[in-house]
């Protein structure tokens, strides 16, 4: 067994005030490594700036390596866990930015950063596009990286998955009335390639956009392990040895040896149907990718000459 414990997190970014949200998320750092175990930690989209923030993202992208991934890294190091966030980031030449995402080693490394290749919206107006699909080896497996709208593309997933991804972290700013596409895909992408999916989506509003939360984890059945969901009860936080929650539906129809061990929720919760910060966790088991594919044959009853349609421009 390749087991892997990640945790998902969620939270309102401070529209163009890079410091307090780095601040922000050391605390959910410290909070989630001291508190269990975790190999894991990601954080949503432009996690560090927001996002309607126009031309000021020219001000407030950086270089790689840069004074925020620099801070990632001395956290990383500290807690011993793997980092993944999304930030704006910029080439030599100034005017070139790009939406991105990094991660970042228990030893303080960038492990490999990727590009967003679908921009949607404004975000053409401010960002170019990226062109590649890098999958990045780490101690823990394989691992792809995917921002935003390319969840919407099968084609994403399909490449980082056919390149030996075994575990893709979709860091988002997925707006909130549009959740049950956001759900949807989340599950898709994992049962059609036989993949783990970690989603993490961004709560709250900048200006005009609300941001719908419900980050979670999803095995490559499609199941869910564990989500953030808005609640109506009380505050509650779980002990690390109570009984953990799930939302996973499926896993009666797995052996029991080979559940993937979900971990409690720790949203904040409150009187309302509003998503909230907070953060979920889960362990996984790396071997199950193998597992599940050898089973339902999603890779290998592949028909690539049949498929020349789908490399065409519309």
């Amino acid at each position: 067994m390749r087991e892997v414990t990640i945790a998902t997190v969620q939270f309102q970014p401070k529209l163009g005030e890079p410091e307090e949200n780095l601040v922000k998320m050391s605390d959910f750092i410290s909070k989630i490594a001291s508190q269990q175990k975790v190999d894991l930690i990601i954080f949503p989209e432009l996690a560090t700036s927001g996002y309607e923030l126009g031309v000021r993202f020219t001000e407030l992208a950086q270089r790689i390596p840069g004074p925020s991934i620099n801070l990632m890294s001395q956290r990383a190091a500290e807690f011993g866990v793997h980092i993944a966030f999304g930030l704006a980031t910029k080439e030599r030449v100034e005017s070139i930015i790009f939406n991105s995402a990094v991660l970042i080693g228990p030893d303080g490394e960038l492990l490999g950063n990727y590009n967003k290749v679908h921009l949607r919206g404004e975000e053409r107006m401010a960002f170019r596009e990226g062109f590649k699909f890098p999958v990045i080896n780490t101690e823990i497996g394989n691992i792809g990286l995917m921002l935003g709208w390319d969840l919407a593309f099968p084609e994403v997933a399909r490449s980082l998955a056919l390149e030996g991804a075994e575990l893709l972290l979709v860091m988002a700013n997925w707006e909130k009335r549009y959740m049950d596409e956001y759900r949807t895909l989340l599950k898709a992408r994992a049962f059609e390639n036989g993949i783990y999916v970690a989603g993490s989506n961004r709560v709250g509003e900048d200006v005009t956009l609300a941001f719908g939360g419900e980050s979670m984890i999803v095995g490559p059945r499609g199941e869910v392990l564990t989500s953030l969901v808005a609640e109506k009860e009380p505050e509650v936080t779980m002990m690390p040895d109570a009984k953990p929650q799930t939302d996973a539906k499926a896993d009666d129809a797995k052996p029991e040896d080979s559940k993937p061990e979900p971990a409690p929720r720790i949203p904040a919760k409150k009187e309302s149907d509003e998503p909230l910060e907070g953060y979920a966790v889960a362990r996984i088991d790396l071997d199950e990718v193998r597992r599940y594919r050898e089973q339902f044959q999603m890779i290998q009853l592949r028909q690539p000459t049949a498929y020349r349609t789908v490399v065409k421009r519309y």
